[in-house]
């Protein structure tokens, strides 16, 4: 039996739905602004960007097309793995296209830093990106986010597509979640 993460835990709301809601119509505008024109490729990382994702493809003003792919670096916890597995890989080919990465967090920038490495050797025309929440603090690579959805405190998030050992994707804002000691 799993056992259930949302015992022993508190979370307090950090970006209302309406915030993000905003956010997003305005960095689907600057995206759309850039792109006018250009044959876009939208590269959704599993899980977590999937919500983000989605509401920004509904709010884009020009086409794109979108794919996915899935990485693995967080383990079951809070903490990351250290090292970057590719569970789903793209199924198109990127020569010559512009392709968007659309990520949920950026953290110490060490799985981006892989897929970004990676999609590089596929000779895209240019390769940017876009994070919903951009964490500094902990940064280990060089990795600046072309477009940024909000700055963020280093607090373990949840919500709004981003799970905690697979619980709290469904919360429509997003949330920080502190672990609560127990007496036992």
């Amino acid at each position: 039996m799993r056992p259930n993460p949302q015992e022993n835990v508190t979370l307090s709301l950090l970006l209302s739905c309406e915030a993000i809601a905003a956010r997003v119509k305005e960095l689907a505008a600057l995206i759309s602004r850039d792109f006018a024109g250009k044959d876009l490729l939208l590269v959704g990382v599993l899980k977590g960007a999937f919500v983000f994702l989605a509401d920004l493809v509904r709010a884009l003003e020009i086409p794109g097309q979108v794919e996915f792919v899935r990485l693995a670096s967080y383990g079951k916890g809070a903490t990351s793995a250290g090292h970057v597995q590719v569970i789903l890989d793209l199924e198109v080919s990127i020569v010559g296209r512009h392709v968007l990465i659309v990520e949920d967090v950026l953290d110490t920038g060490l799985t981006l830093g892989f897929l970004l490495e990676r999609l590089r050797a596929r000779q895209p025309a240019s390769l940017k990106l876009c994070v919903l929440l951009n964490k500094r603090v902990r940064r280990a690579c060089d990795i600046i986010p072309d477009y940024t959805g909000f700055d963020v405190p280093d607090r373990f998030v949840v919500g709004y597509g981003i799970d905690y050992a697979e619980h709290y994707r469904h919360l429509p804002a997003i949330y920080t979640l502190s672990f609560v000691k127990s007496d036992a």
